[in-house]
């Protein structure tokens, strides 16, 4: 990892000691939203294994196994994350498992994924698109699929007044990086990278991804506070989802 990424996984392990200090351990709340089961229900009947790539505190992994898929496998690099995580699911029972691991770099056999499940705050923390497209690509098998359910790039953009949506002065659509502030999730200086939908969508397809499915929300995954600015009120993009399947060979 580059400096500026081992500077974020510092800030992750902050964050989450700090979470795990406040409310006393990690939630076990259903955090998968009405899209994605929808996107997802046919293939999570064929009970896949499912390999989540920035897996954080877990939350959607519980999810998934509820929702019909055999087992999930986690990975993060934040070892409070992952520590935490696996304890959760070991009280609960429930068919996930955890690995300590970066994005490339992810320490598990090639095809050995049915569906790689990812977004949610990931894309934000990779500072190559292409080369995390890639990692994806290796992880599914041939006829499998990829599964994004991600902040829209558009919505770092909205300032969270209540009267009327508006647009930060310092922040760029286009831009390359900028520093999480103090508001935001993990704060503690992480570095974020702004990667805009249609370099998203042309780095999964040059990965060799055949897109099924895109479509843009008005609605964030989340919400700071449960903040209700004006942005998230219908009318800008806050979130999408792609679905992609691995060629057969």
């Amino acid at each position: 990892m580059d400096a500026r990424s081992v500077g974020n996984r510092a800030a992750w392990n902050q964050a989450y000691r700090e979470q795990l200090q406040y409310f006393g351990g990690l939630p076990a709340d259903d955090t998968l939203v009405a899209e994605e089961y929808e996107l997802l229900r046919g293939i999570l009947a064929a009970r896949p294994l499912v390999v989540h790539p920035q897996s954080g505190n877990g939350e959607d992994d519980i999810a998934l196994v509820r929702a019909g898929a055999r087992a999930v496998i986690g990975v993060d690099y934040s070892e409070v994350a992952v520590s935490e995580a696996q304890g959760r699911a070991a009280r609960l029972g429930v068919a996930c498992r955890y690995v300590m691991g970066a994005v490339p770099g992810v320490p598990l056999r090639d095809g050995c994924a049915d569906l790689v499940y990812t977004g949610k705050g990931a894309l934000i923390w990779m500072p190559d698109i292409d080369a995390w497209a890639a990692e994806m690509a290796r992880l599914v098998r041939p006829g499998g699929h990829l599964f994004l359910y991600e902040g829209h790039p558009a919505t770092e953009l909205w300032t969270w007044d209540l009267d009327k949506p508006r647009i930060r002065s310092d922040r760029d659509y286009f831009g390359r990086s900028f520093v999480c502030d103090d508001f935001s999730f993990p704060a503690h200086g992480a570095v974020m990278w702004q990667w805009n939908l249609g370099r998203t969508v042309t780095a999964v397809v040059d990965a060799g991804f055949e897109v099924r499915h895109l479509a843009e929300y008005p609605e964030p995954f989340w919400r700071m506070g449960e903040v209700d600015a004006a942005a998230f009120r219908g009318r800008l993009p806050n979130a999408f989802s792609l679905l992609a399947r691995a060629p057969q060979r």
